[in-house]
C-alpha cells in the first residue's frame, strides 16, 4: 500500500467533508480515523477509488461523532431541566467499581482494558492507542475479559496495582486533551491515597499533580505541541507543584520505592528547574536507573537515553540508545534529536521526517514535520 498516496489525499478529503458541512477540526479527526482503517484494510482489500473510499468512511465517522455529540448535549439539557438533587454523600462508588473490574481471575492487562472501557469511559480506540495495539485486537481482548467474568461473584476485588495502572492511563488520556478526565483521575487517586496510606498511591498522586501543573504550557495556538524545554514556565501551576513535591517527599520517606514514586521524582526535578538549561540531568539519569530496575520497561530505557544525552553529551545518549528496540514509538524522534545535538543535521532531518511519517496523531505529526523543516533550514548555506 502506498502510504504517500494516503498523505496526499488527506487535504482533498478534508475539503470534501468541510464542503458537506463539517467543521475543520471534526473533519480532520474523521479523516484520521479513516486513515487508520485504511492502513488496516487496504493491504488485503485495496479500493478501486482511494479518494472516494476515504471520503465515504470519513463522512460516516463524522456523522457518528456528530450524532454522539448531539445525544450527549441532549442528556445534559435533560439533566439541567431536572430539579436540584438532595444531599449527596461525600464519596461515591467509582473506586469500588475500579476494584471490581480488576477481577483476580483476569490477567492484569485485560483487567486494565476492561476497567478503562467500562468505568473510565475511554473508547476502544483510545485504549488500543495507549497499549500500542490495533483497535481490533483491543476489542477482542475486552470482549474476552467480559466473557471470562460473566456470572462470576464479585466478592474478590482486584489488586491495588492494577487499579493504579488504570487510574494512570485514564489520567494520561485526559492530560492529552480532556481536562475533566484528568481531574477525575486525580480526584479518585486522592480518595485512594486517603483510604490506603500506601506510599506508591501517594507517589501516583504526586506524579499526576506535577504533570497537571504543566498542562497549560504544553500546547500553543491551534493545539501546537510545545516541548518541555520550550515551555513557558511562568504558566506552570506552582501551587500544584508544591503540593506534588510535598506528597512525594512524604512517600519517599517511607523507604518503599515504587515506579510511580520514581516517575514523580523525575517530574519534580523538571518542575524544580528555573529553566530548561538548569535541569539536573545527572539526578534524572539516576532516577531513570532506579525506574529501569523496577520496571525493565523499554520506554523507560528510551527516555533514559534522552536523559543520558543531556547529562553526558549526545554521543553518550546515542550509545545508550543502542540498547533500545528501534521499533518503539518515538525511537526515530529521539534518535533525530540526539543526532541534531551531535551536529549530524542531515541524518537528523531524515529521522525527523521518518518520525513524522510514523506519528499516530496529527499534532505530533505536525510538530515533527516542523522539526524536520527547521533542521533542513539549518543545512542551507
Amino acid at each position: 500500500m502506498n502510504e504517500a498516496l494516503l498523505r496526499e489525499l488527506v487535504p482533498a478529503v478534508i475539503g470534501v467533508l468541510v464542503r458537506r458541512g463539517a467543521d475543520f477540526a471534526s473533519a480532520e479527526d474523521a479523516v484520521q480515523e479513516a486513515l487508520i482503517r485504511a492502513l488496516a484494510t487496504w493491504p488485503d482489500d485495496p479500493p478501486r477509488d482511494p479518494k472516494a473510499w476515504l471520503v465515504a468512511v470519513a463522512w460516516h465517522r463524522f456523522l457518528d461523532a456528530a450524532r454522539a455529540e448531539a445525544s450527549r448535549r441532549g442528556r445534559e439539557l435533560a439533566v439541567e431541566a431536572e430539579p436540584p438533587a438532595g444531599p449527596a454523600p461525600a464519596a461515591d462508588d467509582t473506586l469500588r467499581l475500579y476494584f471490581l473490574c480488576a477481577h483476580p481471575t483476569l490477567p492484569p492487562g485485560s483487567a486494565v482494558a476492561l476497567t478503562l472501557r467500562a468505568v473510565g469511559g475511554l473508547t476502544t480506540r483510545q485504549i488500543a492507542a495507549a497499549y500500542l495495539v490495533p483497535e481490533a485486537t483491543m476489542a477482542q481482548r475486552i470482549s474476552r475479559a467480559k466473557r471470562r467474568i460473566a456470572g462470576l461473584p464479585f466478592d474478590r476485588p482486584g489488586d491495588l496495582g492494577t487499579v493504579l495502572r488504570v487510574l494512570y492511563l485514564v489520567f494520561n488520556e485526559g492530560y492529552g486533551g480532556d481536562v475533566d478526565l484528568a481531574a477525575e483521575a486525580i480526584r479518585l487517586t486522592r480518595q485512594l491515597t486517603a483510604l490506603t496510606g500506601e506510599p506508591e498511591v501517594a507517589g501516583l498522586l504526586a506524579l499526576m499533580l506535577l504533570h497537571h501543573a504543566r498542562r497549560a504550557s504544553r500546547t500553543g495556538p491551534g493545539g501546537r505541541l510545545v516541548p518541555l524545554g520550550e515551555q513557558d514556565r511562568s504558566r506552570w501551576d506552582t501551587a500544584l507543584i508544591a503540593e506534588g513535591v510535598s506528597i512525594l517527599q512524604t512517600a519517599l520517606a517511607r523507604d518503599r520505592l515504587g515506579e510511580y514514586q520514581a516517575q514523580a521524582a523525575i517530574a519534580a526535578l523538571h518542575a524544580d528547574a528555573p529553566s530548561a538549561g538548569e535541569t539536573d540531568w545527572v539526578q534524572i539519569v539516576e532516577w531513570y536507573d532506579e525506574l529501569l530496575a523496577l520496571t525493565g520497561s523499554p520506554l523507560v530505557r528510551l527516555n533514559r537515553a534522552v536523559a543520558v544525552g543531556e547529562a553526558d553529551g549526545p554521543q553518550a545518549g546515542l550509545a545508550a540508545l543502542a540498547q533500545v528496540d528501534p521499533g518503539l514509538p518515538r525511537y526515530a524522534a529521539v534518535t533525530a534529536y540526539l543526532h541534531e545535538r551531535a551536529g549530524d543535521l542531515a541524518r537528523a532531518a531524515e529521522l525527523y521526517a521518518e518520525a513524522a511519517h510514523a506519528a499516530t496523531s496529527m499534532p505530533e505529526h505536525n510538530h515533527l514535520t516542523r522539526e524536520a523543516a527547521r533542521v533542513r533550514q539549518r543545512l542551507r548555506p
